[in-house]
């Protein structure tokens, strides 16, 4: 009989001893890291799936403007070849390729919306408002999950860093840390628009 309480006790003992440990803690916040990801991806899939219907609609309008057009293809079919995994967050040169892939998306279309500056006539085309009304909402919401992203990253890599689940991850789990989404270089500097 004692056995059997000690048996019980111990059992109980383990029990609390990690539910303080910060074990699933640790493994709720690196799955809030991946689905984070995964909303960056799929604002990004959006985007992608947008650019095709846009540059049809600006090159009946815009046929002078080849160029542009085919930076925004060329970019997207380069950012189509680069994909990462939630497998490959801790990669900083995976994320950096990545990251790299889409700014190239960015400069194109920001190249694209200076030709709609230059030619007031696309502007009139209905059909070309609301695609761009779409890529703006698109950008928005890849920005916003970009920060949710980085808010996961931060939440996981605090979590596994913090006693005592330090502890709990340097002896049974040995997560490491995620790497969050950075900015380009020379985002920080004001893209010049000449007319």
């Amino acid at each position: 009989m004692n056995r059997m309480r000690f048996f019980w006790f111990s059992l109980l003992a383990v029990t609390m001893l990690l539910s303080g440990c910060g074990y699933n803690t640790m493994q709720k916040n690196e799955e809030a890291v991946f689905a984070a990801w995964g909303d960056v991806e799929a604002a990004y899939q959006r985007r992608s799936d947008l650019i095709p219907n846009l540059v049809e609609t600006v090159k009946a309008y815009a046929a002078h403007e080849r160029e542009t057009l085919q930076a925004i293809t060329e970019a997207r079919a380069e950012v189509g070849k680069t994909q990462i995994s939630a497998k490959d967050l801790n990669d900083p040169a995976a994320v950096q390729r990545f990251i790299e892939a889409q700014g190239a998306m960015s400069s194109a279309l920001s190249r694209l919306l200076l030709v709609v500056e230059r030619y007031p006539d696309l502007k009139a085309n209905q059909n070309f408002l609301d695609l761009q009304h779409q890529l703006e909402g698109t950008e928005n919401r890849i920005n916003v999950a970009r920060q949710r992203y980085n808010d996961a990253v931060r939440i996981f890599n605090t979590s596994i860093r913090t006693f005592p689940n330090s502890l709990t991850n340097k002896l049974i789990l040995h997560l490491e840390r995620k790497e969050p989404f950075k900015a380009q270089e020379g985002a920080s500097k004001a893209p010049s628009v000449k007319f």
